[in-house]
């Protein structure tokens, strides 16, 4: 982790207004597995996307019938549904840009996230009722700009990720506009998503969802005659990852983030496992309800910095926030740290008594010691009392892809995340 996240303290001025307000917290769902994740452990509002026009169309989404599922069981729990559109569309789209629209109006989200000024004008006249949120992909720099938007009728902007937070504190003082801005997760190496790499090295659109992720890749010279002699960008013997951003992460930040009047803050993730989603979100979630709830003496606890260095990430660092060129440099080494093959399964019901049905996706085995992600506090750490197939026979161990029956011992919840220590 950066040094200022491992120490705890923040490194410059951060802005404080007077009166305090409470943000969204702002989670991917990338399906639908993913949306009742993200609700069971805090969210207050999720974004995805239907099959067609966002940009991470790998991430699976949804199909029509379980968009119109989905904004029924968020509204269940009292947790916004935000939709992207967020693509920038072609003439020959502009049909089924409508026909979507038109659908859109049927499945009735809190809100639909757009960045196309064509698509835009369309939704202000076939769902004037549904709430606009402009997508980082507009580029907003400075108030003026959100301005221009307030006035064409949009409710939020997801502001360009290159803004410090006193220039974020400046858009909300001289506007009347919702904000939004990342605080974790994955960063595009290029400014505010406008990367043509994965377009011209692989012919696969990174603004249309397609992105290969040519960022992540080693790079090394080559001299023109020695053509199977690579070299090195720096002294590593694996190459150089010249276009290799760090992950963001905030949480040594909360304090900063909610006095510059950020109305939404969101995690990076549409594509990320359920694992990282819950500990994520959780940890986000504690942390927001913890500073609003005494700011006076709020400290950020350990077991937080804990949880967010365990799920699989690159180096963290604060991005533009503070304006440290130090923590906006490329990942050089490509090292990524956590432990993603910790993660047991998920709790899908409770048998009786602390037995429960569990969905195993990493294998585990009886004499394993686990622990058990609640959506409040540390992780509580438990013995595996017993361990059984769904007919109730004992067995030594449990495989990826089937589900088992677990004795543990502490109450848990379906959606639970079970993790081995």
């Amino acid at each position: 982790m950066c040094a200022s996240i491992l120490a705890g303290g923040t490194t410059t001025t951060e802005p404080m207004l007077n009166k305090i307000f409470k943000p969204e917290l702002l989670a991917p769902a990338g399906n639908f597995e993913k949306l009742k994740i993200a609700i069971h452990y805090g969210a207050d509002a999720v974004y995805l996307a239907g099959k067609d026009f966002s940009l991470r169309n790998f991430s699976g989404n949804f199909t029509d019938s379980e968009l119109t599922e989905a904004v029924h069981y968020a509204h269940d729990a009292n947790v916004k549904i935000y939709l992207a559109c967020n693509i920038y569309s072609r003439n020959h789209e502009q049909g089924q840009i409508r026909t979507f629209l038109e659908k859109v109006n049927q499945i009735r989200p809190d809100a639909i996230i757009i960045s196309d000024p064509g698509i835009i004008m369309l939704a202000g006249e076939i769902i004037p009722h549904i709430d606009i949120h402009l997508s980082t992909q507009a580029n907003t720099t400075n108030f003026n700009t959100a301005l221009f938007w307030q006035k064409l009728g949009v409710k939020r902007v997801n502001l360009a990720r290159e803004l410090s937070l006193n220039e974020i504190g400046e858009v909300t003082q001289n506007t009347q506009i919702e904000t939004e801005a990342f605080i974790h997760g994955a960063m595009c190496i290029s400014y505010s998503g406008r990367c043509l790499l994965s377009n011209v090295l692989s012919n696969r659109d990174s603004n249309r969802g397609l992105c290969s992720h040519p960022c992540r890749w080693k790079y090394a010279v080559v001299e023109e005659l020695r053509p199977n002699e690579f070299h090195p960008l720096m002294e590593d013997s694996r190459g150089s990852y010249i276009f290799n951003s760090r992950d963001l992460c905030m949480i040594d930040h909360i304090p900063a983030l909610i006095n510059a009047q950020i109305s939404s803050l969101k995690i990076e993730g549409r594509m990320k496992g359920i694992n990282y989603l819950a500990s994520v979100v959780k940890t986000y979630r504690n942390a927001i309800d913890a500073y609003m709830a005494n700011p006076e003496n709020y400290r950020v606890k350990e077991e937080w910095r804990k949880e967010l260095f365990q799920v699989y990430h690159r180096a963290y660092c604060t991005g533009f926030y503070f304006g440290n060129s130090d923590e906006q440099l490329p990942n050089y080494d490509n090292i990524h740290q956590g432990k993603i093959h910790s993660f047991i399964g998920k709790v899908l019901d409770c048998i009786d008594g602390k037995r429960y049905l569990v969905e195993i996706r990493n294998k585990i085995n009886k004499n394993d010691r686990v622990e058990i992600l609640t959506p409040k506090g540390p992780a509580m750490e438990s013995d595996i009392l017993e361990l059984s197939d769904p007919d109730q026979n004992r067995i030594e161990n449990a495989q990826p892809n089937t589900r088992a029956i677990i004795g543990l011992e502490h109450s848990c919840r379906p959606n639970h995340i079970i993790r081995k220590i």
